[in-house]
């Protein structure tokens, strides 16, 4: 992990331009390659960002950091404060614990609730950047990677493309598809996921765990 503090401004050339004026922010360079350019605010979502895999060049004044896609993210250095690198080894990844790990339990138990035709291959399938909650089978054969949340967020959804862009590298996985599945998927989330071809789910907990009948619906 390299930890950079800088008076920066920063350029984003994509599926759209975006421009940060000069100011002091924190770069952070993980170990997998990503990019990550953080404000002393906003919590934990960074103000501009290249997942890896991608290319950083550095040079005197600013850095290049390009991804497979073209897009690029160009980081002019104006005043670096600090400049500090840390080993952190391998990571165990968050133990899930109360609701959320009981509801993964539940869909591993019977994925047809999320759709009718999927069988579950095995929980927690591991990926270089994490393990995926449930890898399933379609009633075709195709991979379905299934990303459990108790309240499903926009970061949820881009967790799930990040997997998803590993595990398509997989030859045996080529063509994996993705649903997002939570006891509450918020709207933007909702438009994130159709944008990127992944599925969403709504379970409900009580229901599944048999504290409550499933609501009547007619029709």
């Amino acid at each position: 992990m390299r930890l950079v503090i800088a008076r920066c401004s920063v350029d984003y050339d994509g599926r759209l331009t975006a421009h940060l004026p000069e100011a002091l922010r924190l770069i952070m360079v993980k170990a997998d390659g990503c990019v990550a350019i953080h404000a002393d605010g906003g919590a934990y979502k960074p103000l501009n960002w290249m997942n890896a895999p991608n290319v950083v060049v550095e040079a005197e004044d600013h850095w290049t950091v390009t991804n497979p896609k073209g897009e690029q993210l160009t980081i002019h250095l104006h005043d670096v404060v600090s400049d500090t690198a840390h080993e952190l080894g391998i990571d165990p990844g968050l133990r899930k614990d109360g609701v959320e790990a009981h509801l993964q339990e539940l869909l591993a138990a019977d994925p047809t609730v999320i759709a009718a035709d999927l069988t579950l291959v095995r929980r927690e399938f591991p990926t270089d950047i994490g393990p995926v909650d449930l890898l399933c089978r379609d009633a075709d054969g195709t991979a379905v990677a299934v990303e459990v949340k108790r309240r499903g967020e926009i970061d949820g959804v881009e967790q799930l493309v990040r997997y998803l862009e590993r595990m398509d590298r997989d030859p045996t996985l080529r063509g994996v598809r993705g649903v997002f599945v939570a006891q509450v998927v918020k709207p933007q989330a909702k438009v994130l996921a159709e944008s990127r071809g992944i599925n969403w789910v709504e379970v409900d907990y009580d229901v599944l765990r048999g504290a409550r009948e499933a609501d009547l619906t007619l029709f």
